[in-house]
């Protein structure tokens, strides 16, 4: 059995440079992250792959560079879902 892997991210373009890693799990903590985003209305993406890539990172680490084209895609995903609200 699979356990969910979870990595959700922050992004401030007048603060950061990059989206960075705002919390992380695996497991329970994984699936509390899920239900946490769910519960505020956060959109969740899936994406096992990217997740595994995302996950080997640090607490408030920025993306590498080699992530910024997908994860460019999921943020205008998520602001289009904002927009149609």
């Amino acid at each position: 059995m699979e356990k969910t892997k979870a990595v959700a991210l922050k992004y401030n373009e007048e603060v950061n440079n990059a989206p960075y890693i705002l919390a992380k799990g695996v497991g329970e903590i994984g699936k509390y992250i899920v239900s946490l985003a769910k519960k505020n209305n956060i959109p969740v993406y899936k994406n096992d792959k990217l997740a595994e890539s995302l996950y080997r990172l640090k607490q408030n680490e920025e993306i590498p560079p080699e992530l910024y084209s997908i994860v460019a895609e999921i943020f205008i995903f998520v602001y289009a879902l904002k927009e149609k609200k």
